[in-house]
């Protein structure tokens, strides 16, 4: 399933929902659309949504930090928001939530 990027305004916060499959034909469009948000909200948080993604692998991962590191050098900063038992534990065992916060809601 194609990767899909949907960018809101949940409670003043930035929030990029992903739908669809973050694998390494996505990482070209994921790292796209997340420079975009990030360059027009510096100095912001953005939120990455996972919840509606069916496949995370270690591009899609590498993109997240990537964007992560983007958004602190512009003075904001990015958080993940994962609901997903199977999908946490992935983000625990590569130690990507040391790297960035990963919480269970958006507000």
């Amino acid at each position: 399933m194609a990767m899909h990027t949907t960018v809101s305004t949940v409670g003043g916060a930035i929030v990029v929902a992903l739908d669809g499959s973050v694998d390494l034909a996505a990482v070209a469009t994921l790292h796209g659309d997340l420079t975009r948000v990030i360059r027009r909200h510096p100095g912001e948080s953005v939120i990455i949504d996972l919840d509606g993604i069916d496949t995370l692998d270690d591009a899609g991962l590498g993109v997240l930090l990537g964007a992560a590191a983007a958004a602190r050098e512009g003075g904001g900063d990015l958080e993940v928001v994962c609901n997903r038992v199977p999908l946490r534990q992935r983000l625990e065992r590569t130690r990507f939530d040391r790297a960035v916060a990963v919480r269970a809601t958006i507000s």
